[in-house]
């Protein structure tokens, strides 16, 4: 957990890669990879998603490949039989928290409501979703009772929201569409020009 949590903080963005075509899931992730991501998040409504993570696991040893959308017991225990680094839920599901704990994975656990992200919160890291209904003004109520929380916002982020969402009190920002349409490096590069600080050392 430590790694994974020090690599979000760090980074401070999330990508999450849904698309209807495995290869062009292996390709951009690759590609955001080596534009200098660690972390990369493909999804369980990808086709096939089991054969683009296992070659991204073989392609970037070095890199923490997740998968999210994870809302079974039966996906989470196959998401860990092809490799994946960390799981992350849409909403609390407590028998993935089981199968991430006996994996010793971390868990992104998908809340909404105040009471869900107060309960997420004392098990681990929380992924807001879908953060764009409540806002950036959600966030920071939140921050107000959970000033320690690590809060993840995903779901309708747009790349040009990245540095409000933060400022707002995101640990890290999960962005999808927004990042992965059109010059993918180009994107990345802006966004983590935003998201660390000058002078900061990645991991």
């Amino acid at each position: 957990m430590s790694t994974f949590l020090t690599a979000l903080a760090a980074q401070r963005l999330l990508p999450v890669l849904r698309t209807d075509d495995p290869d062009a899931a292996v390709t951009s992730a690759q590609t955001a990879i080596e534009a200098g991501l660690r972390l990369v998040e493909l999804t369980a409504t990808t086709p096939d998603w089991a054969r683009a993570l296992a070659q991204l696991r073989q392609r970037h040893p070095g890199a923490l490949i997740g998968l999210g959308t994870v809302t079974s017991a039966s996906l989470a225990r196959a998401a860990v039989a092809a490799g994946a680094s960390f799981l992350v839920s849409p909403w609390p599901v407590p028998e993935v928290r089981t199968v991430t704990d006996e994996a010793g994975l971390p868990f992104l656990e998908g809340a909404f409501t105040p009471a869900e992200v107060a309960s997420a919160v004392a098990r681990g890291p929380v992924k807001l979703f879908p953060a764009h209904v409540g806002g950036p003004a959600y966030l920071r109520s939140l921050r107000q009772v959970l000033p320690e929380a690590v809060i993840v916002p995903t779901g309708g982020i747009r790349l040009s929201e990245v540095e409000t969402w933060l400022e707002s009190g995101a640990t890290a920002v999960g962005v999808g569409r927004d990042l992965f349409s059109g010059d993918l490096a180009r994107h990345v590069a802006d966004v983590l020009a935003i998201a660390i600080p000058s002078g900061t050392v990645r991991p």
